[in-house]
């Protein structure tokens, strides 16, 4: 029996939540991005796409595509509290989820469905009812792999829901151009239509003969690829929570390249998404770890710790490029990953929010991290929140 993966992603997420604190954004293009002359896009709305801005664009270039766009600076807080609420939102429906970033994940929805008669009513709850309890917007693919599912929730944007069974293959996905296949970059395209391959459908009726010429383009990955498009690849769904002691994330390049603005930007996009994750897990690290991999797989990793633990994006940024600078400018590399090490609690004490409270939220945060702070300085707890007082002499 196959089983029921939901991947569900939310729509230009940081955009999003910035409208839900600025309601008279509503509407109109809006570029989340540094300020630094080295910073780029982390996303923008629909509104500014429309313009060509896109993520990972380099902060100037979106300026000159849509001057009249809001930017505005990542708060990576934030994000994080949000992205907790729309987990903890789809725990309602299954415990079996996994986080793949801050704004997506993939669901096991086996055994919530079982006796779902109108598939479509079903999955249209969910996503109505995260818009209104949460304000956030999502696009849902449902499928009997992870890929499919993947794939499913790509197919329409924003607010969609697509379903992708073994039988649609042929029509549904067999008929998208050949770069819309997730784990095929656009660096590859130009090489699969050199081949012929335009399409999906190409791709997979060129596997399916096993060319040696997929075969050297793809090296590794070829084997998994050509599972997935044929909807047999993984449908397991891993909850397990990451490392706590550590935190990164990388990225594997289609083609090797020592190109140094390229480089740069993944290793800024890989310092974001580590920064989010450690804001989400409310952790901090001391130490910034970058690893690059090069054209033999031989893996090369440096790391600098700092006299005080950061979730500071730029600061990551900042630590991550001066190591790649000073180690590996020239070097072919086909992998780059960022990591932040030797993660610490800044304040044990979680907050409680309200999903519509976020300025309360922002507040009492800001407020314990002063306390807790003060109290380190004096090496005792002197000082407690008034709330935390009621409840010290009511359980006395």
């Amino acid at each position: 029996m196959s089983k029921v993966i939901m991947h569900i992603d939310l729509n230009a997420f940081f955009a999003c939540a910035e409208e839900l604190r600025h309601p008279e954004w509503s509407g109109k293009p809006i570029v989340v991005a540094g300020e630094s002359p080295r910073s780029v896009v982390a996303t923008a709305s629909y509104q500014a796409r429309a313009y060509g801005v896109h993520s990972a664009m380099p902060y100037y270039q979106a300026k000159e595509l849509c001057p009249q766009a809001i930017f505005v600076p990542p708060d990576f807080g934030y994000y994080s509290m949000l992205s907790r609420s729309f987990f903890a939102y789809l725990k309602r429906y299954s415990l079996i989820i996994e986080e793949a970033s801050i704004d997506e994940g993939y669901v096991d929805m086996t055994k919530a469905t079982q006796h779902v008669h109108d598939a479509y009513r079903y999955f249209g709850n969910i996503q109505a009812g995260l818009l209104k309890e949460i304000g956030l917007k999502c696009s849902i693919g449902v499928a009997p792999t992870k890929f499919l599912a993947k794939m499913a929730s790509d197919m329409k944007k924003p607010m969609g829901i697509t379903f992708i069974y073994r039988k649609d293959l042929a029509t549904k996905l067999y008929p998208l151009p050949v770069g819309a296949c997730f784990g095929i970059g656009k660096k590859t395209v130009p090489h699969l239509q050199a081949l012929g391959i335009q399409t999906i459908g190409d791709f997979q009726k060129m596997a399916a003969k096993d060319d040696p010429r997929l075969m050297e383009l793809f090296g590794k990955s070829y084997a998994s690829l050509k599972a997935a498009v044929n909807g047999r690849s993984s449908d397991v769904v891993d909850p397990t929570p990451m490392d706590p002691k550590s935190l990164g994330h990388s990225e594997t390049f289609d083609y090797d390249t020592n190109d140094v603005d390229f480089i740069k930007s993944k290793i800024h996009q890989l310092s974001m998404e580590v920064a989010a994750g450690v804001k989400r897990d409310k952790k901090k690290g001391k130490t910034i770890r970058l690893t690059l991999k090069d054209s033999e797989f031989r893996s090369h990793v440096k790391s600098n710790t700092l006299s005080e633990a950061t979730d500071d994006p730029e600061t990551i940024y900042m630590n991550a490029c001066r190591l790649y600078e000073a180690n590996y400018l020239g070097m072919m590399t086909r992998l780059v990953g960022v990591a932040l090490d030797n993660l610490v609690d800044p304040h044990e004490e979680t907050v409680q929010m309200n999903f519509w409270n976020y300025g309360e939220y922002e507040k009492l945060d800001k407020t314990k991290l002063l306390v807790n702070e003060l109290n380190r300085k004096m090496d005792k707890p002197a000082l407690l929140l008034a709330s935390e007082a009621k409840k010290k002499d009511g359980n006395s």
